[in-house]
């Protein structure tokens, strides 16, 4: 019995440990293949992700007097209820084909002789058939001046009632009756915390100076930030743009009553200029001349909000364009010392 009992251990042993090396084999062939799998399902999200076919990079260089020319035929055209109807975003696009999206090249007989076409009959489909990139001088136009051209309703001075327009429904950042100056410097260095680039347009004014949002939208981004100081962020309705004032007044940088999530309309006061920034301590001026730093970034996918792959325009033209169309303003709370626009402004994209 005894030698019987050894024997079947020894043969249940020798079971055991072939069994075990069995599962074990199996559970690093199923662990790798659950692996390669995993990893390639990753890839492909990852690959899926990296082929996503969106816009990577705009340089928006059009010109003041473009942008003018081009506003003034599509404004008129449908003022006067003319046969033809221009849309400046697809002029420009047509332009920006015809120079290479160089506008210091841009020439009035090339306006003139699209003009002459379109009163002929052509259209614009037929005329840019063969143009390779004028989808994509539309869609990256489009992105930055659809929000700036358009019907509104605006309240009328004697009586409380609105009159419906057609035209620039885009504010200048600056209130009416305030001066300020700027000049060209995106893209300049700066070098608090690290070099980079300047990614907008600074406005110097006087400190207290109301600040205007140049667009309808919902306030996105409200408080401090070590850069820009005290910051607005208004994103536009279609989330195609993202306003940036940064450098607001000490103490009193914004409007009573704003706050994120807001809905603000295109003219309204927001906030006061100033010089704050620099700094990780809130409510400090550490930058030297009082100014409205004033950017614009596009955002295509919402990849491109936070990261390297923000992309942020010149805004200088844009700026000089708006200058036209200035928000008058007066101090609504005098013990706030709080501003509010002079006249309401109504349009459809705040009823969406």
């Amino acid at each position: 019995m005894f030698i019987k009992s050894i024997h079947i251990t020894k043969n249940f042993a020798i079971f055991f440990i072939l069994f075990s090396t069995i599962c074990i084999a199996l559970a690093v062939f199923f662990s790798i293949k659950f692996y390669n799998n995993t990893t390639i399902n990753t890839n492909a999200l990852n690959s899926e992700d990296v082929s996503k076919d969106y816009i990577k990079w705009v340089d928006f260089n059009v010109t003041s007097d473009v942008l003018d020319k081009t506003s003034k035929l599509d404004i008129n055209s449908h003022i006067n209820n003319e046969d033809v109807k221009y849309n400046w975003i697809e002029l420009l696009a047509y332009l920006a084909c015809k120079n290479g999206g160089n506008f210091s090249k841009f020439k009035d007989s090339d306006l003139e002789n699209l003009k002459t076409k379109l009163k002929n009959g052509e259209s614009m489909e037929t005329l840019t058939q063969d143009m390779k990139y004028y989808s994509y001088y539309y869609e990256a136009y489009n992105a930055v001046l659809s929000g700036m051209l358009g019907e509104y309703e605006i309240e009328n001075p004697n009586d409380n009632s609105f009159t419906k327009k057609y035209g620039i429904k885009a504010f200048s950042p600056i209130a009416k009756n305030y001066s300020f100056s700027h000049y060209k410097d995106f893209g300049s260095s700066r070098s608090y915390g690290f070099n980079r680039k300047h990614l907008g347009n600074d406005l110097m004014g006087s400190i207290g100076t109301p600040i205007i949002a140049v667009e309808s939208g919902i306030v996105e981004a409200l408080g401090w930030n070590q850069y820009g100081g005290w910051r607005i962020g208004i994103r536009s309705f279609d989330q195609k743009r993202y306003y940036y004032y940064a450098h607001l007044r000490k103490d009193h940088p914004y409007v009573k009553s704003l706050c994120e999530g807001q809905i603000v309309k295109a003219g309204d006061v927001i906030g006061y200029l100033g010089m704050t920034g620099y700094s990780t301590k809130e409510n400090v001026n550490n930058i030297n001349v009082p100014h409205l730093h004033f950017g614009l970034q596009l955002i295509f996918d919402e990849s491109q909000k936070e990261g390297n792959n923000e992309i942020w325009i010149d805004v200088y033209n844009i700026v000089e364009f708006l200058n036209k169309n200035k928000s008058e303003v007066y101090m609504s709370d005098s013990d706030s010392k709080d501003y509010c626009r002079k006249y309401d402004f109504m349009e459809a994209s705040l009823y969406d």
